[in-house]
């Protein structure tokens, strides 16, 4: 019977579905790899966002001082020029 095309079916199909079951394994493992890495590069990606929105907010503060003194000054110029 093992000769007999009827019984070669039901190894064939056994034979199949354990390949096929080892390749969803296979890419389960290098999905979950792949996730990872994503997972890393948007990690990074989070990281450098926040660095650029405390320089931004840095250069802000810095600014905003600056054009702060700058006004106080030219407060003290023009008491100094309208008291003359």
């Amino acid at each position: 019977m093992a000769n007999e095309p009827e019984g070669m079916i039901i190894p064939l199909l056994r034979e199949m579905h354990g390949e096929i079951q080892k390749q969803f394994a296979e890419m389960r493992v290098e999905f979950l790899e792949v996730r990872q890495r994503l997972d890393k590069l948007e990690s990074g990606q989070k990281t450098i966002r926040q660095a650029l929105t405390a320089d931004t907010m840095m250069s802000k503060f810095v600014t905003g001082d600056f054009e702060e003194r700058i006004f106080e000054l030219e407060r003290k110029v023009e008491k100094l020029t309208n008291g003359q």
